[in-house]
């Protein structure tokens, strides 16, 4: 048997597979000038691969995280090359390959895919019993496609073993979101805390022993949202409009105003939604399809006067509605003709008719948080918190009764009270 062959092991990038900015890592085994070579399942940028060294440059998570994966790579080659020698043989690098290629196979990793996958599965059949609802489980399915779609960018991979995962990892995907996907700060974190959600999980499962995550820090900013006063609803009321489409859009656009519902909630309603309640009123209530969380209202008189004006509508009578509603596509369109026509500045949408039921509506006129919180169907009056804007008209009578009390003639003034 022949003694002194050469064996050597070389990594390197493959730049004829270069996807973006990123070549792959392969390993070329060589011994006594026959070789083979084998991909190591890593990407890097050109720029941050060091030659000489066959390492990445830096002391990153990232390059850390390789290069220890190579020098794994490297220790299981020799391991095998020492058996084959044991054997009294001389190594080949192809049966190399394939005893490399069998035992990495090993140590089977759970992938953040899989993760996903588990949960989403999961979160279906909770979803089948109405206790989450089917836009829960679709903004983890969107959060999974930015995951992806993120990995494709970066690593020109779509899926990574969990224990590879690094806090560097979170804020390359924020960064990502906010200058690819061009998110605002608030998007970018719903989906960030959707992912460590997915990585906790995943501790609780044992399959990582911790989440690397959990030291990104996701921020709330609270945006300045757009209401309507009093003098611009009362103006779109009692605008004419001979346009029947766009006289139904404006009385349900008021509806919502009046209420706080949310579109999605109105479209289901049914004919027979209003109720009686125990103060022998009339309320509409029903579980919000964004969070599940139950919404009850008493209607006022202006609702009240939309609900009974499309008693018998053709679209109400047919499809067993409270109120003719188009489509969300379609209701929006509707909603920019009617700010048009009713020179109002203001983007007219669905969610701003809420915002004006929160501020110009209720809390305006008195009604206290507490109240609006439980009529808005919030789980946490600081979420209710972000509408109550404060307008002008309420300052100005609060400022108005805190005047009258000083002027009364029996207020003591502080400078004239002597002491001793």
């Amino acid at each position: 048997m022949k003694l002194n062959y050469t064996f050597s092991i070389l990594f390197w990038l493959y730049k004829g597979k270069m996807k973006n900015i990123l070549c792959p890592i392969y390993a070329r085994i060589t011994i006594d000038g026959k070789r083979t070579e084998i991909s190591t399942k890593k990407w890097i940028e050109q720029t941050k691969w060091n030659k000489e060294g066959q390492c990445v440059k830096g002391n990153n998570d990232e390059a850390r995280t390789i290069n220890q994966y190579l020098n794994l790579i490297k220790g299981d080659i020799e391991k095998i090359y020492l058996r084959i020698s044991a054997d009294e043989r001389i190594p080949n690098p192809d049966e190399i390959k394939s005893l490399l290629v069998g035992e990495v196979a090993k140590p089977k990793y759970k992938t953040i895919c899989e993760a996903f996958d588990y949960h989403n599965l999961k979160m279906t059949e909770i979803t089948k019993t109405g206790k989450v609802t089917e836009k829960t489980l679709l903004r983890y399915k969107i959060t999974k496609n930015k995951v992806v779609d993120f990995m494709k960018y970066k690593f020109g991979a779509t899926d990574r073993p969990l224990p590879e995962l690094r806090l560097a990892f979170v804020s390359e995907f924020e960064h990502y979101l906010l200058t690819k996907h061009k998110l605002q700060g608030n998007t970018a974190h719903k989906y960030i805390k959707n992912l460590k959600k997915i990585m906790n999980m995943a501790v609780g499962l044992d399959w990582i022993p911790s989440n690397p995550f959990n030291q990104f820090k996701c921020t709330y900013s609270n945006p300045e949202r757009e209401i309507l006063t009093q003098e611009e609803l009362n103006f779109i009321m009692e605008k004419h409009i001979s346009m029947p489409r766009l006289a139904e859009v404006r009385d349900v656009f008021v509806f919502c105003c009046y209420t706080g519902f949310a579109y999605t909630d109105v479209y289901k309603f049914e004919a027979d939604a209003v109720t009686r309640g125990i103060d022998g009123e009339y309320w509409l209530t029903t579980n919000r399809q964004k969070t599940g969380t139950r919404e009850s209202v008493p209607l006022l008189p202006v609702p009240l006067k939309i609900i009974e004006q499309y008693h018998n509508h053709e679209y109400c009578q047919a499809h067993n509605k409270l109120l003719p509603v188009n489509s969300n596509q379609r209701y929006n369109t509707y909603l920019k003709e009617l700010a048009t026509i009713c020179n109002i500045k203001k983007h007219l949408t669905t969610h701003i008719a809420r915002h004006t039921f929160a501020t110009t509506i209720t809390l305006a006129n008195g009604v206290p948080i507490e109240t609006v919180s439980s009529m808005l169907g919030h789980n946490n009056i600081r979420t209710t918190q972000i509408y109550a804007k404060v307008i002008e008209k309420k300052v100005s009578e609060d400022m108005k009764a805190l005047k009258e009390k000083f002027s009364k003639p029996n207020y003591i003034i502080a400078d004239k009270v002597r002491i001793g």
